[in-house]
């Protein structure tokens, strides 16, 4: 029997998607074994079956073997075929296979946008068989707009799948021959396999990244003085500075200093100014990211991945989007009705309802396939995780406030004169709140409240102080400010930006909430730009983003871009070629001396030993060790076996072991001791988990126990190191034994 095969991005998108349509409750279907499922429901009679992807189910492969470059011998292959990191997805492409036997009507229902359209065209193509079938274009997973998706289906954007084809071809080919060229140089100067990567997007950002490096790094500081008076009012006491805010010249600030330092100061002039605010206008992907780690510390990636979340739950809209713009269609006040019966908004969505019109205030960026970020008004079905609850209230208080009125501020000024020097007491106050109010604590400013003084008004001067200081380098990017900066030099998409910046931190390029490019980003993009330039162009990174967007409009071909780029690609790889055994030489001076760094962390206090990083080779698991193996030090502490490790040069208040900071993907980073048993640790662990602290704590020692050599005393950071140096004498071919036994 013949079904209605529709196809949803997600697991989670599948269930929302089948138990909007059916008509009573959808039946969840899972082969015995496996942990992928499908839902199966009527409609008006007829038999539906919603199958979910998990992403995408098809990734692009070279077809030929070997590591030369550049490779644009590639097309699409099974993901879980192409990388074991895949398997996941193994049992929803087999579901589908199956599910396609019996498909009458197809329906695609993936996420609208480039790659949603791709992981559902590839579905289509490979395993139905098919070149088209209805889609379903939504921005929001709330039932009554899923219904609306599917009575109003469309066909498949082509031009979409193109411009998303384009992306991926492009960023394959770019990827693989660049990261084959590195990876290829190193081996050819020094014979050894480390693999560096970059990519057409990654190569620029670092590059954008490390010129900032270098202007904090070349910032030469410059001795400046500040003053200040201290004047009563009545019983309080305000601070006016001077009126240069900087002085560069010593004897003219302790000359000013001298003269100002009189009993009293007089107003001699009041200046005020009203200001007006507008009301925010919705967010688009890139200022919601940035407010999200401005205001809770969430990483552009993390932040993302809740975003989704949300969005999968039918609270908020579709978070990847350019647009600044609400839809006109959407039912403001239908939301806002919702939105007041979840208690915590119910007195400002009612402010907002009793007007006569709802008028949001609207940015100029538009988007053809998602509005801005908006809260659906939709009850959630279950709690909220505390990080998702912020994150939605964030997007609810940011639509409660583009509905508000223009804020108004005064400023004020008040010029004091103390022998003829001037000094500048300054005020703000808010004189109508508008806006926000509904922003709440979004947009606290600071209030300065000053008391009502005249022209001629004498005050008493308490203290006049002068500070020395010094100018500060450029301040360094945010995690959320590189964000917009990455948007204004047009590298990457909304889509986009938060991952490549999220690969560079997983590379170890770069490190840091204020980021900051390690010394091996430093010295790939340096190395990068003086050999092979275009790689870290911005311009030539540009014109193929824009070209993309050409294919989406459908005033540019595929083939056209594919074929530019290959012969740009062709002509850097030339030239890198001829300069390979040079830059493999700079590349493995700059790992070598890298893994140097990054390896130490501190020092150990049993013997004064370095505490290093070593990597089990067998097992990939981490552990540190000390130094002192060959003096009897048998000190180890296991480390997480996944993430960039970063020595913070502090040791624990309690335990006295370094303290680390480790950068997982996808998650917020975190400090910690070694000492997995430390004092500080004590909320982290359970009883189980106590256990397990204690028994990784000693595979760790015993880890360093068994990776010396029993002859010489030498430590080494894996057992094949091990075994190498057993060729040069019998006694370690002993410990090799020994070793090899556990």
């Amino acid at each position: 029997m013949t079904y209605t095969l529709i196809i949803a991005e997600k697991p989670s998108a599948s269930k929302s998607i089948a138990e909007a349509l059916a008509d009573g409750k959808p039946v969840k279907m899972q082969e015995e074994g496996s942990r992928a499922y499908w839902f199966e429901f009527e409609r008006d009679g007829s038999r539906f079956v919603c199958a979910p992807a998990v992403g995408h189910l098809f990734t692009l492969k070279q077809q030929s073997k070997g590591w030369d470059y550049p490779a644009f011998d590639v097309d699409w292959v099974p993901s879980f075929k192409a990388s074991k990191g895949a398997l996941f997805s193994q049992p929803y492409y087999l579901n589908i296979e199956k599910l396609a036997k019996d498909a009458g009507d197809v329906i695609i229902a993936t996420d609208y946008d480039d790659e949603g359209e791709v992981i559902g065209v590839n579905i289509l193509r490979f395993l139905l068989g098919r070149k088209d079938a209805a889609r379903m274009k939504f921005s929001t997973m709330t039932k009554e707009e899923l219904l609306d998706s599917y009575a109003h289906t469309t066909t498949i954007n082509k031009n979409l799948v193109e411009s998303g084809y384009t992306r991926h071809y492009l960023d394959y080919m770019w990827g693989i021959s660049l990261t084959r060229a590195l990876t290829n140089a190193i081996k050819a100067a020094q014979k050894r396999f480390r693999i560096l990567s970059t990519g057409r997007v990654q190569g620029p950002v670092l590059h954008l990244l490390g010129k900032h490096e270098k202007k904090i790094k070349a910032f030469k500081p410059k001795p400046f003085w500040e003053i200040d008076m201290t004047v009563r009012i009545g019983k309080q006491q305000f601070t006016a500075v001077y009126h240069e805010d900087k002085l560069w010249d010593k004897k003219e600030a302790d000359s000013i200093l001298k003269k100002a330092s009189a009993k009293s100061a007089s107003v001699s002039d009041i200046r005020k100014k009203l200001m007006t605010q507008k009301p925010p206008v919705p967010y688009n992907t890139t200022a919601f990211l940035t407010d999200i780690y401005r205001y809770f510390g969430y990483a552009p990636q993390q932040g993302l991945n809740i975003a989704e979340s949300l969005y999968q739950a039918g609270l908020i809209s579709y978070p990847r989007t350019n647009s600044q713009q609400l839809p006109k269609d959407i039912n403001y006040k239908k939301i806002l009705t919702s939105l007041g019966k979840q208690g915590t908004y119910a007195k400002d969505a009612a402010f907002l309802l009793s007007r006569k019109e709802l008028t949001p205030m609207q940015g100029k960026a538009t988007s053809a396939a998602h509005p801005a970020i908006y809260p659906t008004g939709e009850t959630p079905k279950k709690k909220m995780t505390s990080m998702q609850q912020r994150v939605y209230d964030l997007v609810v208080r940011r639509f409660l406030a583009v509905f508000g009125d223009p804020a108004k501020r005064e400023s004020q000024t008040v010029v004091l004169t103390a022998n003829g020097e001037q000094f500048m007491l300054r005020g703000t106050k808010t004189i109508e709140a508008g806006w926000t109010l509904l922003y709440g604590k979004y947009a606290a400013r600071d209030e300065i409240t000053l008391p009502v003084l005249k022209q001629g008004d004498t005050l008493a001067i308490d203290k006049v102080n002068q500070t020395e200081k010094e100018t500060q380098p450029p301040a360094r990017y945010s995690q959320g400010s590189v964000l917009k900066a990455m948007e204004q030099a047009g590298l990457g998409t909304q889509a986009t930006r938060a991952q490549i910046l999220q690969i560079l931190y997983n590379r170890g390029y770069i490190i840091g909430k204020s980021i900051e490019v390690t010394d091996l980003g430093m010295q790939l993009a340096d190395i990068l730009e003086r050999n092979i330039a275009p790689v870290v162009s911005e311009r030539l990174t540009r014109h193929f983003e824009e070209e993309c967007d050409g294919v989406e409009k459908g005033t540019t071909k595929r083939g056209d871009v594919i074929e530019e780029a290959k012969k740009e690609l062709t002509k850097i790889c030339n030239e890198f070629r001829k300069k390979e055994k040079k830059i493999g030489e700079e590349l493995t001076s700059a790992v070598i001396a890298t893994q140097d760094k990054q390896s130490i962390l501190g020092t150990c206090k049993s013997c004064g030993g370095t505490l290093k990083v070593h990597k089990l080779w067998r097992t990939g698991k981490r552990f540190v060790g000390c130094t002192g193996y060959k003096k009897g030090c048998r000190t180890g502490y296991p480390l997480p076996r996944e993430g960039l490790i970063i020595s913070q040069e502090k040791e624990c208040a309690s335990c006295k072991t370094p303290i680390i900071q480790v950068y997982q993907q996808g998650r917020r980073p975190f400090r910690m001791c070694l000492d997995p048993l430390c004092e500080t640790k004590k909320d982290w662990l359970d009883k189980s988990k106590l256990k397990k602290a204690q028994q990784e704590s000693m595979r760790a020692k015993k880890a360093a126990e068994k990776l010396v050599c029993a002859s010489c005393g030498k430590p080494f950071a894996s057992k094949r190191a091990l075994s190498l140096h057993a060729k040069t004498h019998s006694g370690a071919v002993k410990a090799v034994a020994a070793s090899s036994k556990s």
